[in-house]
């Protein structure tokens, strides 16, 4: 029975993702332990500490079928840790070769590597998904590079844009994220060994010669020393998903506020049934934007828990590394669940370009103020155009008018431009100013980011 609602089988599909699940469980963690286990003994049988035959017994019987799981859960509730009772049931498992498990090898060091090894299969994960929404946004900032909208600042009409810009908006910052993820591996992705206290002493002069060969057996990296006490890549990799899922969570927001009945200009992908109410037949609420928000409050929420758990005491802490194995699976999990929810929308999202250029004209073009304002201000000085618009508006709201029609009635605005001339100062086709530009620069950083031809129609 479940009591995180992302492990739930229920509400799992809406927190999470059954294949991150499965690369942090309980049995996925413990074959990973195993695996270590495995490649210590073959790197140890290759400099001669210990047989051969012990590291292939060892490695043919690290299996999790060989583990008795119940008599594991006796031993972690009496140890505290699962490494013994894996040792135990390794070696029982390996026959006469099991006297050779677990070499100069610490508890640590094996469930460190063990997570480190996870941590790798799910930010591959994590990638993908990535690159799939930033490949929609791309197709979405192309689509809709000319659909007209207005912007709004402090949740009022401001100028107009075009919901393309808006797209590339959601997009850029999951462009950095991507060179962001780059970066991370080299800095997460390296072999936990250093023995009981951090020295291999129990190995002599062999100890870095096992460290660096445990590393390339499994494909990471080798540290200077090794960093029982210095969390700082996990630290990190937590606050990178903080970051991802902030960035799900500004398109989740605009998607609820542009889907609410009195805007519609944007409805999640549909799907019979889904966010309907139990009560009322005519709703469609946006639940993929609502789940995204949750997890993602829930994963930044994890940030400070991975960092306050950096303060290690000595050379082996005694309780932050445990708080780690409580925050950092499930930041993976509500991530990945986050991510899928945004590609779902970025791909399917349904868009009213009609009602995005109705809401734009719906408060009779007052959204051109600025517009009308820069226009005049060349002849009459920009305070003095400030107040002439500042007076229109005033009228338009008043007397029910269009801003064009306000302006005309002043006689300072009338006497410099005539009717057409008025009209195309208010025009918000004609106020778009870099949009176009802004679009393609944000598209060209994506064709270099997904290494295609992606950037849409020239600017203009």
């Amino acid at each position: 029975m479940a009591v995180n609602p992302a492990d739930s089988e229920v509400f799992g599909t809406l927190f999470g993702s059954d294949g991150m699940r499965a690369i942090f469980d309980d049995h996925a963690y413990f074959q990973r332990m195993l695996d270590v286990e495995a490649a210590l003994a073959r790197v140890q049988a290759r400099l001669g500490i210990i047989p051969a035959n012990a590291a292939r017994a060892i490695t043919a019987a690290a299996r999790l079928e060989h583990l008795d799981l119940a008599a594991l859960a006796r031993s972690v509730r009496t140890v505290g840790y699962p490494v013994v009772g894996l040792v135990q049931g390794l070696s029982r498992a390996a026959g006469e070769a099991g006297r050779w498990t677990h070499w100069g090898a610490t508890t640590q060091d094996i469930m460190d590597t063990a997570l480190v090894l996870q941590m790798r299969q799910g930010l591959k994960l994590i990638r993908e998904e990535l690159l799939a929404i930033v490949k929609a946004l791309v197709t979405q900032a192309e689509t809709h590079r000319h659909t007209l909208m207005v912007g709004r600042t402090h949740l009022q009409h401001a100028l107009p844009i075009t919901f393309g810009l808006k797209c590339a908006i959601w997009l850029q910052p999951l462009l950095t994220h991507l060179a962001r993820l780059a970066e991370l591996g080299p800095r997460v992705e390296i072999v936990q060994f250093g023995g009981a206290a951090g020295t291999l002493a129990s190995l002599g002069g062999q100890g870095v010669a096992v460290m660096e060969g445990l590393a390339g057996e499994l494909g990471l990296a080798a540290p200077p020393a090794p960093w029982h006490v210095l969390r700082d890549g996990l630290a990190e990799t937590v606050g990178f998903l903080g970051l991802l899922s902030g960035s799900f969570a500004k398109i989740a927001t605009d998607v609820i506020l542009l889907a609410q009945t009195e805007i519609g200009e944007v409805a999640e992908p549909y799907v019979e049934g889904r966010g309907s109410s139990s009560t009322m037949p005519q709703k469609r609420n946006p639940i993929a934007s609502e789940y995204i928000l949750a997890a993602a409050r829930m994963v930044q929420g994890l940030v400070p828990v991975m960092q306050g758990a950096m303060a290690q005491d000595h050379e082996r802490a005694t309780g932050p590394w445990q708080a780690e194995w409580l925050a950092l699976p499930q930041s993976f999990v509500l991530t990945h669940g986050a991510a899928l929810h945004t590609r779902l929308i970025a791909e399917g999202l349904t868009v009213d370009a009609e009602r995005m250029r109705r809401n734009l004209l719906a408060d009779s073009g007052l959204s051109l103020a600025e517009a009308a304002m820069m226009g005049l201000a060349p002849q009459l000085g920009r305070l003095e155009a400030h107040h002439l618009v500042y007076k229109a508006t005033a009228l338009a709201r008043a007397s029910s008018l269009s801003l064009a029609e306000a302006l005309a009635r002043e006689p300072a605005v009338s006497a410099r431009l005539n009717p057409e001339a008025i009209r195309r100062l208010t025009d918000p086709e004609t106020y778009l100013g870099a949009t176009s530009l802004f679009i393609s620069r944000v598209l060209a950083k994506a064709d270099a980011a997904l290494g295609a031809g992606h950037s849409g129609p020239a600017a203009g």
